[in-house]
């Protein structure tokens, strides 16, 4: 029983006496356990519910809640993004180290309520997975996709709660960033095979998330090194072994989307161009004619695009956060 108390006593204590007194009693802020319980409701519904649900059900068509989902994404982040620069990385933060700044100025205030954004964002970023079991895309839903969406909110929640703003927000700067990008290329790709034709630069999205990853890994790992600000040295390590576990994980999806597929695809080709006798019979393996990737007769309009174009959605998801270490 003492040993019970004790953890209670330094459980209440981390809660109320060491986090953030500006952020205690804002919504979801009090106690961890209700964002992990809407991250494991999240994964249990696109893993196991919906599914279940969508089993003798025809995929919804959602163009055109695609196209606005994507559209009021790229508004969200675009004001992430802004209010990250001018409450903080725009109005005199340091690259190489910046305090969190506890106090109750407009500027710190303003940068506390953008983390707490942020977190809130990560959980409309739910809704890619929700869309994808509404269209039975079962293939998108794989596990860097639900690992990135499940843990990112719980991330988040701990950088909100300790440290909203200071030197880990430059993760969350660069995420919006490449959201902003991201899901302005999913909009786009929504629209059509009229629109669809002019997307050649799906493939540098997972490059650019990369880029992110590497940025935010050096940024956080040189306060090991020079720490002249005094920042947290434990949200230097949760934040650098973020970026490093989501680095591997996309290169590794890189390597099989673009490297190994590509490889692939030019030896189907060619056996086939030699079977046909000449290269021009060699089909788009982009377009479907299977009755069941169409409904009412019309393409989906995923079908036009490379089907690593979804897969890549969840990353972006990539995704850091504001005001902590920042698909």
């Amino acid at each position: 029983m003492e040993l019970i108390t004790n953890v209670q006593a330094g459980w209440r204590y981390l809660m109320d006496e060491v986090s953030d007194p500006r952020t205690r009693d804002w919504p979801m802020m009090s106690s961890p356990f209700p964002t992990m319980a809407l991250s494991l409701c999240y994964a249990y519904i696109v893993k196991v519910l919906g599914p279940k649900l969508m089993e003798n059900r025809k995929p919804f068509e959602l163009r055109k809640v695609l196209i606005v989902y994507n559209f009021l994404q790229v508004l969200f982040s675009t004001w992430l993004f802004y209010e990250a620069c001018v409450s903080g990385w725009t109005a005199g933060y340091s690259l190489r180290c910046q305090p969190v700044d506890y106090s109750n100025s407009p500027l710190a205030l303003r940068m506390a309520r953008g983390c707490w954004w942020y977190y809130f964002s990560k959980f409309t970023e739910f809704f890619d997975t929700f869309f994808f079991v509404m269209r039975k895309r079962y293939d998108q839903v794989s596990t860097l996709h639900v690992i990135h969406h499940g843990i990112m909110p719980m991330s988040v929640w701990w950088g909100v709660k300790f440290t909203p703003g200071g030197h880990s927000s430059f993760f969350g700067l660069l995420n919006t960033f490449v959201h902003i990008i991201m899901y302005a290329y999913y909009m786009l790709a929504a629209m059509g095979p009229k629109v669809q034709k002019y997307l050649w630069w799906k493939k540098y999205l997972t490059v650019l998330q990369m880029v992110q990853f590497i940025l935010v890994m050096t940024h956080a790992f040189q306060l090991l090194i020079w720490n002249e600000c005094n920042y947290p040295i434990a949200f230097a390590y949760f934040i650098g072994a973020h970026a490093v576990m989501f680095y591997f994980l996309f290169s590794n999806f890189y390597k099989q989307a673009y490297a190994v597929r590509k490889q692939a695809k030019k030896e189907k080709d060619e056996k086939m161009a030699l079977a046909n006798g000449n290269v021009e019979g060699v089909p788009n393996k982009n377009i479907s004619n299977n009755n069941n990737n169409n409904l009412n007769g019309k393409p989906d309009f995923y079908q036009t695009i490379d089907k690593t174009v979804e897969d890549s959605y969840s990353t972006t998801r990539h995704r850091a956060f504001v005001g902590f270490g920042s698909n």
